[in-house]
């Protein structure tokens, strides 16, 4: 019998005696946007119909959507430390493969660059550079308990003069943000061996030492590593054009439409007061939004749980009014920390529609690194190796250091722009690429109006 290729609703479904055989341009066309809104992928070959399986995904319900009608070969093995266990879930979903005449690379993928990259990885997984160390996270865990303590002990000891009431405060601010780049590395499964140990610790930290769903967090950061700085499929970009107009093309585009929300040319001058602001209140309404949306009921108890016990801790030491002082002062400069370190990596980098660009270039053309000190590895909890940390996910961050020659080599040899700066030059390259973002913006909308007038 002819190898069958092009398919429909009953056609699609597996056959015993063999699978069915699907070219790259019957792929392209299933993702997810037309009439029929399936999603397939193809991974090592293998055709996948994730339409269904997209909604109860362990990793988030839209991660793996974005890579609808695309190859997530290399995001697969970069996302899943235990792949036995999730290939299990695959079985179900296998569909088809690439028929024998079409390539194992989309054309406009770097063939050489990949499989340099598959190569790197054997070496990484043979050196031991994606096996944690259960001592150095052991002491990242226990600093942070230390830092949160002190915070309440500081209060409890010294009183609410002026100086305890600020070194408190500073202490909660250390410990919160401290906490969010440990429970970081648990959502990535860089901790444990097992990803239900990661998972587990991850609950503990983040729902009832931050008040934050371990669930929401995953959803929103695994977006932004699949497709980094790609516009409607990394949150991280959600800020425009509400906020800020951010990368060339988008800021052109914006302007060629003439959309304003706000003052774009000055959003250099206003981010660093109105970003940290904005994202508290973001921040506190998602979560019970989508915690509520998708029934994540013990998540939303432990966080109603961890605003209770913050309360009772703190408001008999100081008091309602000063309590409010200490917690949102707290949460503004964890906020200001946080965007500052989480947005040097990236928004002076490329951003754009999604290219559909190989793993290697979608992560390198979107991220670069801050050179390494003990402070710098301190401070953004080792997202100063922000390349190797996205090219690897699942890699215990005391690695980084490690891998980062190795990366480094296969940039050289490709030809592609391996980038590390100083933190103070990383903060001040986030002003100078908004300014930029902003004067395309305002140059695309002086120019439409312009021609508007020379015709009219």
């Amino acid at each position: 019998m002819a190898p069958q290729t092009g398919s429909t609703e009953k056609e699609r479904k597996p056959v015993s005696a063999f699978l069915q055989l699907f070219t790259w341009d019957e792929i392209r066309i299933h993702n997810g946007r037309g009439p029929s809104k399936e999603q397939w992928l193809v991974i090592d070959r293998n055709v996948y119909d994730v339409s269904n399986f997209s909604k109860r995904h362990p990793g988030g319900s839209r991660v793996i959507g974005h890579y609808a009608g695309q190859d997530a070969t290399d995001a697969f093995v970069a996302f899943h430390s235990d792949k036995a266990l999730v290939k299990k879930y695959l079985k179900s979903l296998l569909i088809g493969e690439l028929a024998p005449d079409q390539p194992s690379f989309e054309s406009n993928k770097k063939k050489s660059l990949l499989e340099d990259f598959r190569e790197l990885r054997c070496t990484v997984e043979k050196m031991g550079l994606l096996n944690p160390d259960s001592t150095f996270f052991s002491l990242i865990f226990l600093h942070l308990l230390v830092l949160d303590a002190a915070s309440w002990l500081t209060v409890w000891y010294f009183g609410i003069s002026l100086v305890p009431f600020l070194v408190g405060m500073a202490f909660f601010t250390v410990a919160q943000i401290q906490m969010g780049w440990f429970q970081h590395d648990l959502g990535h499964c860089s901790v444990f061996r097992k990803p239900k140990w990661n998972h587990l610790l991850q609950i503990i930290v983040i729902n009832t030492l931050k008040g934050l769903p371990a669930s929401w967090w995953n959803h929103l950061h695994n977006q932004h590593h699949a497709k980094p700085n790609c516009f409607r499929k990394d949150p991280d970009l959600n800020m425009h054009p509400l906020l800020f107009s951010l990368g060339k093309t988008l800021s052109v585009e914006l302007g060629k439409k003439k959309k304003k929300f706000m003052p774009y040319n000055y959003q250099h001058k206003y981010f660093s007061l109105l970003a940290p602001l904005a994202l508290i209140p973001f921040f506190q309404l998602s979560i019970f939004y989508f915690a509520i949306r998708k029934k994540k009921w013990l998540e939303l108890f432990l966080v109603v749980f961890y605003n209770i016990r913050v309360c009772l801790m703190y408001i008999p030491l100081m008091g309602f009014n000063n309590f409010m002082v200490y917690y949102w002062m707290s949460r503004y400069f964890e906020s200001t920390w946080f965007i500052w370190v989480s947005q040097m990596n990236h928004i002076p980098m490329q951003i754009d529609y999604d290219k559909n660009k190989d793993w290697v270039s979608t992560q390198l053309h979107a991220t670069c690194n801050v050179n390494q000190s003990l402070f710098n590895d301190w401070f953004t909890g080792h997202l100063n190796f922000q390349i190797e940390h996205h090219l690897f996910p699942t890699m215990p961050r005391h690695n980084y250091q490690k891998a980062a020659p190795l990366v480094k080599a296969l940039c050289d040899k490709h030809g592609i722009e391996y980038k590390s700066k100083t933190l103070l030059r990383a903060f001040v390259d986030i002003l100078n690429s908004l300014k930029e973002s902003g004067e395309h913006w305002l140059e695309a909308t002086s120019f439409k109006l312009r021609c508007f007038c020379l015709f009219n």
